[in-house]
C-alpha cells in the first residue's frame, strides 16, 4: 500500500471525524414549579444542614460509632466497590471512541503429500498490525459513553445518601438506647422506692397504724415495677445489636454515654434554607437527576442506532512463504471500509427508541416524584421537631409538678393527713412524668437527626471534601480515603 493512499485514507477519516455531529435531544432539566419556602413561617436563611455531622454530634462516643459505621458498613462497602466498578466501566466506553490495534504474529509450516509421490511442503511467516475503527458518525457512541458517565455519578450519589441514612440511623439508635438505659436507671430507682414503701408500709400494719390493704398495695407496687427491668434489658441488647450491625460486627457491647438533660442544638432557630439549596443537599435528588441523564442519553443512542455506520479496518505488516530470509522485505497491507445500513428491520429499532423514549418519561416523573418526597419529608421533620419541643417544655413542667407532689404526699402520710393510696398515686404520677420528660428528651434528640437529615445534612466525609467519586482500588476497602473528583460531568 503506498504512502499517497495511506495519507488519502487518513485525510478522509480526519474529515468524516470533524464534520460527525452528536444527534438528538440534549438533555433538560424538567421544570419543578417549587415552593417559595421549604414550610411556613420559616427562616428561609443558611441552614444547619449545611454543617458537618460531626460539629452536630457533640457526643465523643457517637463520633466514634458513625465513623466506625462509615468505615465498616457492609453496605457502604459495597457502594463503594459499586462506585469503583462504574468507574472501571468508564473506561470502555471511552476506549470504544478510539480505534482499536491488534498484533498478529505466526509462523506455519505445511506438508502435502497426495497418493505418496509428490510432497510439497510450505512455510508462512506473518507479522501484522491490525486495526478497527467504528467512526461516530452521528453520536451514537458519545451517547453510550455519557450514560456510562451518568451510572457512574448516580453510584457517586448513591453512596452519599447510604452515609447520609447512615448517620442518621446511627445517631437515632445512639440516642434510643440512651433513653432506655436513663427509663432502666429511673424504673430502678424507682424500684428501691417501692421496696422501702413495702418496708415502711409493713411496719405501720404490723404496729396497726394501717390496714393490710395498704401492705398488700405496695406489694402490688413492687411487683409491677420489677416486671418493667426484664423488657427494658431486652431493648437494650436489641438496640446494641442493632448499632453493632450497622457498624458491622458481631453483637456486643456498646460504649455510649448518658442521657442530658437538654439537647444540644447548634442554633435555636434551626433555619431551613431555600428549596433550591435543598436540591442541592440532598444526594438522593443528585442520584434521581444523574439516572434521569442516562435515561436521556439512552433515547440518544437508541435514535442514533437508525443510522448508517462507518467501521475503517486495516492491516499492515510482513508476509513471507518458504523464504525467511526475504521475510523483512516483504510488506504486506490494506485498509477497507464498511458501511452497514439499516434498511428493513420492521420497525424493530424505531420500536427501540419510542420504547427509550417512555422510559425517560418514566424516570422524569420518578425524578419529580422524588422532590415531592424529599420536600414533604423536610415539611415533616421541621413540623415535627417544631411540635416536638413544644411537648417537652409542657413534659418538663409536668415532671417538676409531679415531683412536688409526690414530696407533699410524703409529708402529709407521714402526719396521717392522707392514706397510703394517695402516696402511690403520686409515686405512679412521678413515675409516669420522669418517663415521659425522659421520652421527651429522645424525641427531641430523634426529631433533630430526622430534620438534620431531611435538610440533606450528613454525607460529608471528615476530610471537608464535597467529593468521593474515588472508590479503593486495593485488595481491601480502604478506610478515611479521601474523596477525588476524577470525572466532570459535560452534560
Amino acid at each position: 500500500m503506498s504512502t499517497t493512499m495511506i495519507k488519502t485514507v487518513m485525510a478522509t477519516v480526519a474529515v468524516l471525524v470533524c464534520q460527525s455531529c452528536m444527534i438528538g435531544k440534549k438533555y433538560k432539566s424538567p421544570e419543578l414549579d417549587m415552593p417559595a419556602r421549604i414550610a411556613e413561617n420559616e427562616t428561609d436563611t443558611s441552614s444547619f444542614a449545611d454543617m458537618k455531622w460531626w460539629q452536630i454530634y457533640g457526643d465523643p462516643t457517637l463520633q466514634k460509632l458513625i465513623r466506625q459505621t462509615i468505615d465498616n458498613n457492609k453496605d457502604m462497602l459495597i457502594a463503594a466497590w459499586r462506585v469503583e466498578e462504574l468507574r472501571r466501566l468508564q473506561r470502555v466506553n471511552t476506549a470504544a471512541l478510539l480505534p482499536s490495534v491488534g498484533a498478529d504474529v505466526s509462523a506455519s509450516h505445511e506438508a502435502e503429500n497426495y497418493g505418496g509421490n509428490n510432497l510439497d511442503k510450505s512455510t508462512t511467516y506473518n507479522a501484522k498490525l491490525r486495526f478497527n475503527w467504528e467512526l461516530d458518525l452521528w453520536g451514537n457512541l458519545r451517547w453510550a459513553r455519557q450514560k456510562g458517565i451518568n451510572d457512574y455519578l448516580q453510584s457517586v450519589e448513591a453512596r452519599r445518601a447510604l452515609r447520609m441514612t447512615l448517620v442518621a440511623e446511627v445517631a437515632t439508635a445512639y440516642f434510643e438506647i440512651v433513653a432506655l438505659d436513663n427509663e432502666l436507671a429511673i424504673v430502678r430507682q424507682t424500684l428501691n422506692t417501692r421496696q422501702e414503701g413495702v418496708r415502711q408500709a409493713k411496719i405501720r400494719f404490723e404496729g396497726g397504724l394501717t390496714s393490710e390493704i395498704s401492705y398488700r398495695q405496695a406489694q402490688v407496687e413492687l411487683a409491677r415495677t420489677a416486671t418493667l427491668i426484664p423488657e427494658l434489658e431486652r431493648k437494650i441488647a436489641a438496640k446494641e445489636n442493632q448499632i453493632a450491625l450497622l457498624a458491622g460486627q458481631y453483637p456486643n457491647k456498646v460504649a455510649r454515654g448518658v442521657m442530658l438533660n437538654e439537647t444540644i442544638i447548634p442554633d435555636s432557630q434551626l433555619p431551613t434554607g431555600l428549596p433550591s439549596e435543598l436540591l442541592k443537599r440532598r444526594p438522593d435528588v443528585r442520584e434521581a437527576e444523574y439516572r434521569l441523564k442516562g435515561a436521556n442519553a439512552l433515547v440518544g443512542v437508541a435514535y442514533t442506532d437508525m443510522f448508517p455506520k462507518i467501521t475503517i479496518s486495516g492491516l499492515y505488516g510482513l508476509e513471507m512463504e518458504n523464504n525467511f530470509a526475504e521475510f523483512f522485505r516483504s510488506p504486506y497491507g490494506y485498509v477497507s471500509g464498511q458501511l452497514l445500513a439499516p434498511l428493513f428491520s420492521w420497525g424493530k429499532l424505531r420500536a427501540k427508541y419510542k420504547a427509550q423514549q417512555a422510559a425517560y418519561i418514566q424516570e422524569t416523573e420518578r425524578y419529580k416524584k422524588t422532590v415531592l418526597t424529599v420536600f414533604r419529608e423536610a415539611n415533616d421533620a421541621i413540623v415535627a421537631f417544631n411540635k416536638v419541643r413544644d411537648a417537652l417544655v409542657t413534659k418538663r413542667r409536668l415532671e417538676q409538678a409531679s415531683r412536688s407532689y409526690i414530696d407533699l404526699a410524703r409529708l402529709q402520710y407521714i402526719n396521717g393527713v392522707i392514706g397510703y393510696l394517695d402516696v402511690l398515686d403520686a409515686q405512679r404520677a412521678y413515675f409516669d412524668a420522669q418517663i415521659g420528660l425522659s421520652n421527651a428528651i429522645r424525641d427531641e434528640q430523634i426529631a433533630m437527626v430526622q430534620l438534620y437529615k431531611a435538610l440533606g445534612g450528613g454525607w460529608y466525609t471528615d476530610d471537608h471534601e464535597e467529593s468521593d467519586l474515588h472508590a479503593p482500588t486495593s485488595d481491601e476497602p480502604q478506610k478515611n480515603k479521601k474523596d477525588r473528583r476524577t470525572v466532570k460531568n459535560k452534560n
